[in-house]
C-alpha cells in the first residue's frame, strides 16, 4: 500500500534494517572482485565463524550480506538453487546479471505480496564472467544496480566517499583488497577491524573461483593497513 506521498513504507523500514547491519564493501577492478565485511560478534562465547555474511553460490560468483542475517540465508539459497538450475538446464554456468536479476525478481515479489514483508537484507552479488568482473547490488525494493565499488550497512555513506575518492578500476586484485579493507575501516569508524571479525572473498578473472582468505591472510593484512605499507 502507498502512503498519500507515493511511498512505501514496508520498503523504507527494510533499507532502514540494512542501513544499522554490520557493513559489507565491494570492489571490482580488472583483475577481479572484492568483497569484505564485518561481523559483529556480540559476545565473547560467541563463535565468530557462525555469523556467515561471505557465501559461494557458484565457482565464480559469491554474494556478501548485510541486514537480517536469517532474511539473507533465504535469499542465498534461492540464488544457489538457481545458479545449480543454469547448470542442468543450460548446460552453461549463470551469468552474475542474470542471477543478480533473478534474486531481484523474488525480491520484489515480497514488497507486493498480501501477507509478506520485504527482505531486509542487501546483497553485494560479485563474480566474473568470461573474463569480465561484474558487481551488482540487490537491495530490498528489488531494484538491480551494478556498481565499480560498493558499501552497504551501517557507516556506508563515510565508506562509499572514502572509495570513491581512492578507487582506479586499472588496481590489482591486492590492491582491491586493500580498498575494501579501508573502506570497511572507515565504515566502523574508530577503526576497530580483527581478523576474528572481517571476512574477505576475492573472484580473480585469470582464475574465477571464488577463494576465502585464511584468517591468518586476513591478520596480515589488516596489520600492514596498520603500518601504512
Amino acid at each position: 500500500m502507498y502512503s498519500p506521498d507515493g511511498r512505501i513504507y514496508q520498503v523504507e523500514y527494510a533499507h532502514e534494517a540494512v542501513s544499522q547491519g554490520a557493513p559489507s564493501v565491494g570492489v571490482r577492478t580488472d583483475a577481479g572482485v572484492v568483497l569484505a565485511v564485518r561481523r559483529r560478534v556480540r559476545s565473547p562465547l560467541l563463535v565468530g565463524e557462525s555469523v556467515e555474511k561471505l557465501h559461494k553460490i557458484d565457482d565464480h560468483i559469491g554474494i556478501a550480506t548485510t541486514g537480517h542475517v536469517a532474511d539473507g540465508r533465504k535469499l542465498i539459497e534461492y540464488a544457489r538453487q538457481r545458479a545449480q538450475v543454469n547448470r542442468l538446464r543450460y548446460e552453461e554456468p549463470i551469468t552474475v546479471e542474470a542471477l543478480t536479476k533473478a534474486l531481484t525478481d523474488e525480491i520484489q515479489q515480497f514488497t507486493q505480496t498480501g501477507g509478506t514483508r520485504p527482505f531486509g537484507v542487501s546483497l553485494l552479488v560479485a563474480g566474473v564472467d568470461d573474463g569480465a568482473p561484474a558487481l551488482f547490488e540487490a537491495d530490498p525494493s528489488g531494484n538491480p544496480t551494478a556498481w565499480k565499488a560498493r558499501a552497504v550497512g551501517d557507516g556506508a555513506p563515510a565508506a562509499q566517499e572514502y572509495i570513491e575518492e581512492r578507487y582506479d578500476p586499472d588496481s590489482s586484485l591486492a590492491d582491491g583488497v586493500t580498498l575494501a579493507l579501508e573502506g570497511l575501516r572507515e565504515a566502523e569508524g574508530d577503526g576497530a577491524l580483527s581478523a576474528e571479525t572481517v571476512g574477505v572473498a576475492t573472484i580473480a578473472v585469470d582464475d574465477p573461483q571464488f577463494t576465502r582468505l585464511t584468517e591468518t591472510e586476513v591478520a596480515d593484512r589488516l596489520a600492514a593497513l596498520e603500518s601504512g605499507s
